[in-house]
């Protein structure tokens, strides 16, 4: 039934067209009643708790069959692409190392690309996973990141900077919304590595280089 849907912390528009039986997010996203959402949030990919999105019916599909016989469909479940870029913390990619990434029962294996990226379909329910990146040395090593699927907010959120700033190898603290001394001294450093104002102060400047940098 279409309504409308305040969205929670770990809810993207993949997840909630997979949950409503929808095509993909483009049904929600591109729906006339979430114009307004649109120019709130250019990048489909992102929300924020809070967050007010209309959620359409499902479309009726039709499928021709033989009336006399027993006919069996499938309905294909949508997946969504996960992309991750993995690197140092000066911001230089990780190049062809092998990977494993566990997202749900799936586990996909490889090596990143020239520019460090790991870049799979998902399911589009999927709220966590695991990804670790092996080096065969010498000396050999490995390192680990649990991921949470949905959870970044705008970078406009102080929430949504924190995630990035940690996600970047700043240390801002745990993303709890507060622009404490740690935070405050993460921005700065971002600031002064990218040639920005150094105040601490993560304005609008701040955060449109945080998302170029970061990559949403």
């Amino acid at each position: 039934m279409a309504d409308w849907y305040t969205v929670k912390q770990g809810d993207c528009l993949s997840s909630l067209a997979a949950q409503r039986g929808l095509k993909d997010w483009r049904s929600i996203y591109n729906h006339p009643e979430n114009a307004a959402f649109q120019q709130q949030r250019p990048n489909p990919n992102v929300t924020a708790p809070g967050d007010r999105v209309y959620i359409p019916d499902r479309e009726a599909l039709s499928k021709s069959g033989d009336v006399d016989s027993r006919n069996t469909y499938v309905l294909a479940r949508d997946k969504t692409s996960l992309r991750l870029v993995v690197a140092d913390e000066d911001g230089q990619p990780y190049k062809q190392v092998e990977y494993e990434l566990t997202i749900g029962k799936d586990t996909y294996q490889g090596k990143t690309d020239s520019s460090g990226l790991v870049q799979h379909l998902i399911d589009a329910e999927a709220s966590s996973g695991v990804l670790t990146v092996r080096w065969d040395g010498p000396p050999a090593r490995r390192c680990t990141w649990r991921l949470k699927l949905g959870h970044l907010d705008p970078a406009s959120e102080i929430t949504g900077i924190q995630a990035r700033l940690n996600n970047l190898g700043y240390k801002a603290g745990p993303v709890d919304g507060t622009l404490g001394p740690l935070t405050h001294a993460a921005v700065r450093a971002f600031q002064e590595k990218y040639q920005l104002t150094v105040d601490g102060d993560p304005g609008p400047i701040t955060q449109a280089k945080l998302e170029e940098v970061h990559g949403c």
